[in-house]
């Protein structure tokens, strides 16, 4: 019996001497066909068109937009807090880093092509005929498999898997910056609907002693009933668009409370005095955007994988070699085994290749390459549309600013222009209509600039969000 285990273990000892010595010819002679990547070219520019506005500097180095949090430059601490229940609970949110986790999942799936499979294999078989005495048949075996990755088709596989791991990871950030920057606008917004009610309250305050003055008036003999009627038209326009704001609110309200995860039901959003100071967006070279911005990363992530699609499929016309290793006892009794401890292995490689297939290799090549020229395309079109969305962003908030300024003096001269009405019309120089116009016109005036004011803070969001926001590109695999 020892003869015969020192014999066959002998045998194994060779044969698994001679696969180590093959296995590390193989490593040493392997390479890894098709294209290595290079990033495509893309012209950004040198600098953006748009003139220099108030509230956008030219960004030096180490001077860019900070990583992180990026909403407390506004300094608003409802909004911060709002952040952080969006960041924890917003359901976009939560589905792109499932993703993100599948596509990590997946890596490590293709990860294990490199190393060997092992597999067992018990077996118990009681068989007879007739005429004949049942007879039991006690198996157990293993196996052990591996194929060398001599063309490098897993190294592609696992670098294109890595990429689409990357692109999924900054498709997460993507999705945070997107809820950000809409939960941003959504509360400045709401905000600004604080302001314009406060503004409507004030006037139909304003109305109401207006109409008392112009029934007093009347009952004098001094004021004509045309007068009462303009000054309760008046008051009752004001109303029906103070409670139109109201409904504006709660529409507003109820998506801030679903972009935290919340139900509409759970969120009350108090009003609060507004007074939001314009933050400074230093603004850094077009090319930077090619770091910055987490959906240019995830398109060239897209690429990258597309590329090595391309040796994936060269791969595929090239031999597999597969080593494989296989022993096993097969008993009647249990002391058989005892015996004879190993009765039977297998060692060898093999080596298979397709001779003919219709074009099927072919085909799969020229389906990745022109699968690489679309993800080139999509990348090229994404730095283009980033690059017009800063561009975008930038002029606004220069029309903007310009617009802001030109409109607080027309609202000034509103307000003079309506003391001076109400004065003459006090002293029966005119009558009420000549008011009501006035006030109207100042009233109007009054809401275009609280309608800029929030049109700016939302292209200022937009420009933060065009940048990048405060997402690092480091943090990304």
């Amino acid at each position: 019996m020892n003869m015969m285990l020192n014999e066959s273990g002998g045998i194994l000892n060779r044969g698994i001497r001679a696969g180590t010595a093959m296995l590390a010819m193989i490593l040493l002679s392997a390479c890894a066909v098709g294209p290595d990547y290079q990033r495509p070219e893309q012209s950004t520019g040198l600098e953006f068109k748009a003139q220099k506005v108030d509230g956008w500097v030219q960004a030096t180095p180490g001077d860019d937009l900070s990583k992180g949090n990026w909403w407390e430059r506004f300094n608003e601490p409802v909004l911060n807090r709002l952040m952080e229940r969006l960041n924890s609970n917003n359901q976009n949110i939560a589905q792109a880093s499932a993703r993100y986790e599948a596509a990590r999942a997946s890596t490590a799936r293709s990860r294990a092509g490199f190393f060997p499979t092992l597999g067992s294999n018990a077996s118990y078989e009681r068989s007879g005929s007739s005429g004949q005495e049942a007879a039991s048949q006690y198996g157990l075996s293993g196996s052990l498999s591996w194929e060398a990755d001599l063309w490098g088709k897993i190294r592609r596989q696992v670098e294109g898997q890595r990429a689409a791991e990357s692109a999924s990871a900054a498709d997460l950030a993507n999705t945070r910056l997107s809820m950000q920057a809409e939960l941003a606008q959504n509360y400045f917004s709401l905000r600004m609907l604080d302001e314009q009610k406060r503004l409507l309250d004030r006037t139909v305050q304003a109305y109401e002693r207006s109409l008392r003055l112009n029934q007093n008036r009347y009952q004098q003999g001094v004021s004509a009933r045309a007068d009462v009627v303009a000054a309760t038209a008046q008051l009752h326009s004001a109303r029906a668009q103070a409670i139109d704001i109201e409904a504006d609110r709660s529409q507003m309200e109820n998506a801030i409370a679903v972009l935290t995860g919340e139900p509409p039901s759970a969120v009350r959003i108090e009003p609060l005095a507004f007074d939001v100071k314009m933050p400074v967006i230093p603004v850094n070279v077009p090319a930077a955007l090619l770091q910055r911005r987490p959906d240019v990363a995830s398109a060239e992530r897209r690429v990258i994988q597309a590329n090595a699609d391309i040796g994936v499929a060269q791969a595929a016309w090239f031999p597999d070699l597969n080593l494989s290793l296989a022993g096993g006892l097969r008993a009647g009794t249990f002391s058989d085994w005892i015996s004879s401890p190993l009765n039977f292995w297998s060692l060898g490689p093999s080596l298979a290749l397709t001779l003919l297939d219709g074009g099927a290799r072919s085909a799969s090549v020229n389906v990745a390459k022109a699968s690489y020229q679309a993800e080139v395309a999509a990348y090229r079109q994404t730095v283009l549309t980033a690059l017009q969305e800063v561009e975008n962003a930038i002029s606004t908030l220069g029309v903007l600013n310009r617009e802001i300024k030109v409109q607080l003096q027309a609202l000034q001269a509103s307000r003079e222009s309506l003391q001076i009405t109400r004065n003459q019309f006090e002293a029966g120089l005119i009558d009420y209509l000549s008011v009501v116009q006035v006030e109207t016109s100042a009233n109007a005036a009054e809401r275009t600039a609280l309608q800029l004011e929030n049109q700016r803070l939302n292209t200022t969001v937009q420009l933060i969000k065009a940048l990048g926001g405060g997402w690092d590109a480091t943090a990304t695999p």
